[in-house]
């Protein structure tokens, strides 16, 4: 009788990463261009210094909440989603087994498999597990895509707050005949560096990722900035 073997996994994949990465280069990106565009277009309004600054407080403080928030239900709805396709899954297997089976057999044959091999196959996924095996090569749900509602909102939450402090930082320490070109300037600069880490962490190409949000990045803030100084003129 042969034991099973358990083999180590060695590989890294960035796949693994996706439920948290997404939320946290989402919400730091935001926190980042919203704080700034805020707090830029109320300097451009000639506001003072401590409305520029309780305008970056009151942002950071508001997004992330709202980020946390909306992040876990979009991704509780999600998770309920899964869950129920899994339920469905699990009575189809009770009530008629040979029809899933012959389902699975199909989709293994439309990747490639001999017939023969597919059969061999799903007897062998069926007899360890096979609402594992429906649900990983049917439904397309794994460890690693389910859906984690806390997780994103943490990540949410954290990762704006995260990427408001840069841009309020320059706004209280910067002069206030500066202050529009200080937050502009470091948020730039964290753009840039938001998506190098992005892009690394992802496994992607660190100029691309870059270059994409530094370009929005600045057309968000350059027209925050017009609206804020168009405003002034007209109420002025």
């Amino acid at each position: 009788m042969h034991r099973p073997v358990n083999l180590p996994h060695r590989e890294a994949h960035f796949v693994t990463r996706i439920g948290w990465l997404r939320a946290a280069v989402l919400g730091a990106n935001d926190g980042l261009l919203s704080t700034s565009s805020l707090m830029v277009g109320v300097a451009a309004a000639a506001a003072g210094s401590s409305q520029i600054v309780l305008t970056g407080v009151a942002g950071i403080v508001a997004g992330a909440m709202s980020m946390a928030a909306g992040e876990f239900i979009s991704v509780s709805s999600q998770a309920d989603s899964e869950k129920a396709d899994i339920a469905r899954e699990r009575l189809e297997l009770r009530d008629d087994p040979e029809h899933e089976k012959r389902e699975l057999t199909g989709i293994y044959i439309n990747r490639g498999l001999p017939k023969a091999l597919a059969i061999e196959v799903v007897e062998a996924l069926t007899a360890h597990d096979a609402l594992e095996a429906h649900t990983r090569d049917e439904l397309g749900i794994t460890d690693t895509s389910t859906a984690n509602p806390l997780q994103a909102a943490i990540a949410s939450a954290a990762s704006f707050l995260a990427g408001g402090l840069p841009p309020l930082a320059a706004a209280v320490l910067a002069p206030v005949a500066t202050v529009v070109w200080a937050i502009a300037i470091v948020a730039v600069l964290s753009l840039a560096a938001l998506g190098a880490v992005g892009a690394r962490a992802g496994g992607a190409s660190v100029p691309p990722g870059v270059l994409r949000v530094v370009l929005w990045g600045s057309v968000a803030m350059a027209i925050t900035a017009a609206a804020g100084h168009l405003f002034h003129a007209t109420l002025g």
